[in-house]
């Protein structure tokens, strides 16, 4: 549900199974793993729910919108392809871009609605490096036990800004090496920072579904976490607690290292960090300008106190964005009973995937036709888990380590060369230039899960991806 506009129409709820309607015990019965394999499980084929696509398009609103808010949908489109401008300009409601930023609009980093890219051979596209500086240890700040205590750096804030308002120089341009281990490549920064400067690549992820995921009990994705590993199967997931710009914790499920709570915080962090932009959440006009840069600081921003909420983006095209986000729908899978689809279902299941990329849920009854009550196939628990050296950037974020992600949803995962125009490229830093690289990137407590694949029959590993290529 949009977190602060209630929608002003209901519709009826989808009808799901008999089981999951009664809720309860019988509600967990719809979400337990599948047992068998030769046909396709009932609703399999609407990973979102009623609101599942019949379009392969990312960038659709989901088919159980109502009417009457898709002219909301179409504005927080508009405002989510803008183009924002240095302040002051001609415009004043576009304005207040910078002073220095990596994007000029949502829509440059994340393209088609998918994934970013690194830059091999086709040029960066929606990625940043992430910055930070250790402040203490552990401290168990905001009362979240394990929390790291982090700060932005002295010099260049929480992440590089790669580009900047004509008066002022960028904070340095990412460039990449690509290093090779194990038979696989991974990107690293070329940039000279102080050693003790935290770093971390990431790419865009794909936006699809977001509200759905935002749907899904608090206490249903607790359920399958099991931080001291009680069961012994070598797999703990851990909850990210996370503070909002509201200074409330809530429990993690955006971003790679699902750093933030709350669809409208992640979007006004966007709007801060990457463009530069004030909102009622993130108030600075300056953006991620730091206090070393006076230059920076000086420039004028475009806020018109009075205006706009006294920021550069108003609260009501903040929740726009939001509920553009929040009402992308999820398209329908294909080919769910094609026998290879069937088989690498069930390989995929053999290899015990399905442990961390936690196949469905169902989501909470709310006031929002399109996420309310909804069973989905997300495949992913939201839950951090270690997945080892190779994958790590060392840099902690709240309760994750250095070594720990949140699970990748993989709905839409199939789909992402068509939306967004270029080669796929998955994993946080998007080091994986396919499905079958990016499962022997795994490790940690997914690496006896990439053993069994690797163990596999290579027809079985075939069959497994053309799985994952209809999700």
């Amino acid at each position: 549900m949009s977190a602060f506009i209630a929608p002003a129409v209901l519709v009826p709820v989808l009808c799901l199974p008999v089981a999951a309607c009664a809720g309860g015990t019988e509600a967990i019965s719809v979400v337990q793993p599948a047992r068998q394999f030769t046909t396709a499980e009932r609703y399999e084929a609407n990973p979102g729910g009623a609101g599942s696509l019949a379009t392969r398009r990312f960038d659709r609103p989901a088919a159980s919108l109502p009417a009457a808010q898709r002219m909301t949908f179409t504005l927080g489109e508009a405002l989510f392809e803008k183009l924002w401008v240095p302040a002051p300009s001609s415009t004043r409601a576009s304005d207040g871009l910078g002073p220095l930023f990596n994007a000029r609009a949502c829509a440059n980093c994340h393209p088609g609605n998918g994934r970013g890219r690194p830059e091999d051979g086709q040029g960066i596209s929606g990625m940043v490096l992430k910055l930070s500086r250790r402040y203490r240890a552990e401290d168990g700040a905001f009362g979240v036990e394990g929390w790291h205590g982090m700060i932005p750096d002295y010099d260049f804030g929480w992440q590089l800004q790669d580009r900047a308002v004509p008066s002022l120089q960028p904070e340095g341009r990412l460039e990449l090496e690509w290093i090779e281990a194990h038979g696989l490549r991974y990107p690293a920064p070329r940039i000279d920072l102080p050693p003790e400067v935290l770093t971390s690549l990431r790419v865009a992820p794909q936006i699809i579904g977001l509200g759905l995921l935002e749907a899904i009990p608090e206490a249903d994705i607790l359920m399958h976490a099991d931080p001291e590993d009680a069961d012994g199967d070598g797999i703990s997931g851990r909850a990210q607690y996370a503070p909002g710009p509201d200074g409330a914790v809530r429990l993690g499920r955006f971003g790679h290292k699902a750093g933030m709570a709350r669809l409208v915080d992640m979007t006004a962090q966007a709007f801060s960090q990457d463009m530069g932009l004030s909102s009622v959440l993130f108030a600075e006009g300056s953006g991620d300008c730091t206090l070393t840069q006076t230059d920076c600081l000086e420039l004028p921003d475009g806020i018109d106190v009075g205006l706009r909420d006294n920021a550069e983006v108003s609260t009501e095209a903040l929740q726009a964005v939001t509920d553009y986000v929040t009402w992308l729908g999820v398209p329908k899978r294909r080919d769910v009973a094609d026998p290879q689809v069937l088989r690498g279902k069930q390989a995929f299941y053999q290899a015990q995937c399905h442990a961390c990329h936690v196949p469905k849920f169902v989501t909470a009854t709310s006031e929002d036709p399109v996420t309310s009550h909804q069973l989905i196939w997300p495949y992913s628990d939201l839950l951090l888990h270690d997945m080892g050296e190779g994958l790590a950037d060392h840099r902690p974020e709240g309760v994750a380590s250095g070594h720990e992600w949140r699970t990748a949803p993989l709905w839409g995962i199939g789909l992402t060369q068509e939306n967004t125009g270029h080669a796929p490229r998955f994993l946080h830093d998007g080091r994986a230039a396919t499905l079958d690289e990016a499962i022997r990137w795994h490790g940690g407590e997914a690496g006896a899960a990439r053993d069994r694949y690797l163990a596999l029959p290579a027809a079985s590993r075939a069959d497994l991806i053309r799985f994952l290529e209809t999700l």
